[in-house]
Formats: C-alpha cells, structure tokens, sequence
C-alpha cells in the first residue's frame, strides 16, 4: 500500500460524513467551506466553478445544503413539473416553499414502427425479418397509393394501418409455416410487386369483409343488378321445368341416379377391409393410414404426421400478348408459386381424404330417393340447396346444410349435422363452419319463442340434429319427386345428404366451361361475371352456405330472364302458368 502525501486532500470524501477511517486520504470539510455549485438547469452542464483550472474539464461531485438535504420525491408517473427558471435558487429552496406545479401529460399516440414483432423461435435472424418487413411495406404503400378513386376511400390505408399490416402478415406467415418462412414470404414479396390495382382492391375487400362491419362492405361494392324476368313468381317456377337436366346425363356430371344394390354395397366393404385404412390425401396426394375409434397405443385417428399443401389449385397464367404461344407453367394461385417449385405452402395438423366412389358412399350411409307427397308443400315452390362439407375418419361428411325457397329466397332449413365419423378437419376455410359454431349451437328439438329471433346486434347460433339422416329428413319435408331443386354444383351436396332427385336445376350445367368436363365455372366467378355481384367474400373465415343457396337462385333466375327474351322474341306467349309456341301463320296461343 503507498503511503498518501497529500495527493487527495482536495477531493471530498466519497463516505463523508459517514467516514469512519481515523487516517482517511480524502478531505473532510464542512457544509460551510463547500462554495455552492453553479448548475445550468437549462443547459445541462456545469458552471465555471466547478471547471479544475489545472486539469480537464470534468464534473464535481455536488453537495448540497443541509438546508436541501432532504430528498425530492419523483414527479408521478404520467406528470411532469413545471420547467425550473432559476438553477441554483430552486436547488436551494427551503421546505417552507411552494410546491412545483404539476400538469397532466399531454395523450400521445403510440407509433408503430417497422419493427418485427417478438415471437417464441422465430424462423429468421431479426436482421432478416426487418428486411422482409420493409419490402413488404414497399410494395403496399406502391399499391395504397395508386388507390385514387374517392369512393374508394375506405380501401385506401394510413401510414400506420400500412405498417402494422406489414407487421401482421409477416407475423402470421412467421407463426404458421416456420419451416417455409422464407420461401413463403418471398413469394408473396414477388406477388405484392405483380399485383395490379385490382387485385389489390379485391384483397382489400376481403380484409373488410372479415375485421369491418357488412355496412362498410356494402359501400365498397357496386349496386347489384336487379333481375326482371317478366314473369309472375308462379310462371317462374313453371319456367323451370324447361331448364331440368336430362336424366340420361346426371351420372356423367357425377350424380348417383339410382340406389345401388346390395351386392354392389358388399363389393365395397369387400374393398375397404383389404385396404386396412389407407387412403390418399385430398390435400397433399400422399398414402396414410385412417384409424376409426382411435389407434390402441397412442390414440391417434391417422397416420403420416402433418400435410403440406396449397389450398388453391394451379392454374396457367394468361398469355398477355396474342403473339405469345410459348409454354406457361402452371402457379397456384395461393402463393403465386409454380408446380415444380414446392410441395405447398400451407400445414394441417393431420392429412385428410374424400370418397367420390358411390358404392362407397352408400356403404357409410344408403341413399334415399326423394319420398312423394300426397299434399306438397305448396301449390308453386322450388327450393335452392347448399351443403357444407368437413372431413372425418369417414371421409368428407356434411356438418351444415340449407336450404331456401325460390324465387323469394326465405328460409325453410339451416342446421348444422353432426357427422358420423371422428373430425380430422372442419375445413372452416371454405366451410366457414368453427369449432365454435359446434360448442354455441342449440338442440333443434327445443325450439322456444324467444331463441326463434335473436336480438339485434347479437350473433345466431345455428341449430344442430344429431345425425345426416336426421338433416335429410327435414330436408324432405320441403320436397316431393316434382320439385325443382337448385343450387351450384348439386351432385356434391346431394352426395353428401344421400339423396336421389330427378329433378335437377345446376348452374354447372346451365353455365358450361367452354372445354368441356371436367372444367366447371366456379359460383363465385358465375356470380360475377352474369351479376357483376361479389359473393365468398369471408376470406379465410370461409363461405356461408345461405348465401351461397340464394346465389344459385339468382343466377337461375337470371337465365329465366334471358331465356323467356329470346322465346318472346322468337314468337312464345305464357297464360297462367303454360308457355305456347308460336303456331304456323303466327296466330298466338290457342283460346
């Protein structure tokens, strides 16, 4: 230890006086020999006094007063004190002074920077997840402000909206699919920058759809087109009889016309106990083993872990030059990936399948034809049919079925079914059936006055029967042999309900693909090409089946409409509810 000579006695000690050294080095002066500092408050440094003339500038420590000594409590959080205009006199401000002025803060709002959100293992170093952020906030600000159109104004988004979009969608890409972050948020970076205005409208519809209320929808869509038939609701449904599909055709379009035998239903169980429970994804098309009533050892209900895929079909692109013959692959339209490119960009929990065969189908439940009626329903009535569909160890069973009258659209049916089979998937993305729809829904048996009609504001809670035979028996009750039934796509719904109907009116089959079969215009597309009516708006919260069921309506309605012009034109006069062709000579129809 060296011995001190002095070196320190101008510097106070850091313990007085609470020092209890006999030979300290430090100085141990009074409160009265110290020469109070010089502090600019305003300026945030020291004064001259406290400047060493012989050394570098550097700062004191500062004692103060007895008279200050006691401690100044902090400002409350959320407050500050009024700005101090005199240093040294407010350091030095006895206890008998006023207390300083506190005001309340000013409300701040939060901004939201570029900043990735913070998640449990994220898929990428933060550096890169900034980067991605960035360059996807580029390109929505690009396509935000090519939204000029003033009353489109609740499609355009603020600076802020726009970042924590960015945020979000990498976020939940991050969340979903982290073992093809990368891959996935890159193809959407290359999508944003192709994107035109019109799918950035339509994007933006969607969002609204699921997060704003219908009201805010409806101002961002155009009138839709009213249809005039020029007939009485009577003569329409008349009119139907000349649109039913020939019976010789339904099962080319994948209708069951007949019940099938039991030898053929023997086949069947035949097949599915060699086959031991394998089938083939409907998502992925890999091999996995069903296991009904849960495998022993684990309880599991499939086999192959989880199933990668995309959830839109590949589609070629179109050519945007007449010239250009050359080859396009073919991109799904989900990630804007090619074929070749990926497996998928989407994981499920578990791998699913769908039965198409009808010997199959009536294995797991008969088909019944349509039972007729001594008094049918009405005198005049059609009825527009949709199901939805989720799956299950049993394959792709119905869980929601509607169905509504035409042409005035009322409801006569919407329950949820309870399927037979284990679920493996709901498939809420295009059902838009939840979980929670299930664990909300009421017995259809008790059915009370006041549940009939829900408040206002308040959500409906879909009734539930406890099997599909149940469903398709009160669906009968609206129906004979003779009644039209519509809808969009009719052989899938009617297959899932086991139903066998002879009288079919499908927009697939009014509205035909140009190539042909298998190709089928999609009711979305028909809606808004005849209409100029957007329907399956819900995003990923999925489609409404009573929506769906009054959009096939119209579309049957419109072809009415286009139909009974030209037969008018061409010479067709209606009485009541018949249709007379033009006779020889062109007298009008017979008295």
């Amino acid at each position: 230890m060296f011995s001190s000579i002095g070196l320190f006695k101008h510097i106070d000690c850091p313990e007085h006086p609470h020092c209890s050294l006999s030979n300290c080095i430090f100085a141990h002066r009074s409160v009265s020999e110290v020469a109070p500092a010089t502090v600019s408050l305003s300026e945030g440094r020291l004064g001259e006094a406290d400047i060493d003339q012989n050394g570098p500038r550097k700062r004191r420590r500062l004692t103060l007063p007895v008279t200050a000594s006691r401690e100044i409590p902090p400002p409350a959080r959320g407050v500050q004190t009024k700005a101090v205009e005199n240093g040294p006199a407010s350091l030095n401000e006895s206890s008998t002074s006023p207390k300083p002025e506190i005001t309340s803060l000013p409300a701040k709002t939060v901004q939201v920077s570029l900043n990735p959100k913070m998640i449990k293992n994220p898929p990428a170093a933060h550096g890169v997840r900034i980067q991605l952020i960035t360059m996807i906030h580029e390109q929505m600000v690009r396509l935000n402000e090519e939204v000029q159109d003033s009353s489109q104004n609740v499609l355009r988004l603020s600076p802020q909206e726009l970042i924590i979009g960015a945020l979000e969608e990498e976020e939940s890409i991050a969340k979903q699919n982290p073992a093809v972050y990368l891959n996935i948020i890159k193809l959407r970076i290359t999508k944003l920058k192709k994107m035109k205005l019109a799918e950035w409208k339509e994007e933006r519809l969607k969002q609204i759809a699921k997060r704003a209320p219908v009201e805010l929808v409806a101002r961002t869509e155009s009138t839709p087109k009213i249809i005039e038939t020029g007939l009485s609701s009577s003569q329409e449904i008349a009119f139907l009889s000349k649109l039913l599909a020939k019976q010789g055709d339904l099962a080319r379009h994948g209708y069951v016309p007949y019940a099938l035998s039991d030898e053929e239903i023997a086949q069947a169980r035949l097949g599915v106990e060699a086959a031991q429970g394998w089938e083939q994804c409907d998502r992925c098309k890999n091999r996995f083993q069903v296991f009904p009533g849960r495998r022993e050892e684990d309880g599991a209900l499939t086999s192959g872990g989880t199933c990668t895929y995309h959830p839109a079909k590949p589609r070629r692109p179109q050519a945007k030059d007449k010239a250009d013959k050359g080859h396009k692959e073919a991109i799904y339209a989900c990630c804007n990936e090619t074929v070749a490119e990926s497996a998928g960009c989407t994981q499920a929990t578990t791998h699913v399948f769908k039965i198409s065969e009808p010997k199959r189908l009536a294995l797991i439940m008969p088909f019944k034809e349509t039972p007729p009626k001594v008094l049918t329903p009405g005198p005049n009535m059609a009825v527009c049919l949709d199901c939805e569909m989720g799956y299950t160890t049993l394959g792709l069973e119905l869980i929601r079925l509607t169905a509504t009258a035409w042409p005035n659209g009322e409801d006569l049916l919407d329950v949820l079914v309870r399927p037979l089979g284990e679920v493996l998937d709901l498939n809420s993305r295009f059902s838009g059936v939840w979980p929670k729809d299930y664990a909300n829904a009421l017995s259809y048996e008790c059915i009370s006055v006041d549940e009939e009609k829900p408040s206002k504001g308040s959500e409906q809670r879909l009734r539930i029967v406890e099997s599909p035979t149940i469903g398709r028996d009160l669906l009968f009750e609206h129906l004979t042999p003779e009644t039209p039934l519509i809808g969009h796509a009719l052989d899938n719904d009617l297959n899932a309900t086991r139903i066998i109907h002879p009288s079919i009116v499908d927009t697939v089959l009014l509205f035909p693909h140009p190539r042909g079969l298998p190709l089928r215009f999609g009711l979305k597309a028909l809606m808004k090409k005849h209409l100029d009516r957007d329907v399956q708006m819900g995003g990923d919260q999925g489609h409404d089946s009573k929506e769906d069921a009054r959009a096939a309506g119209d579309l049957v309605k419109f072809k009415v409409s286009e139909m009974w012009k030209t037969m008018k034109r061409d010479g067709w006069t209606e009485r009541n509810t018949e249709f007379f062709p033009p006779l020889p000579g062109g007298a009008g129809a017979p008295t």
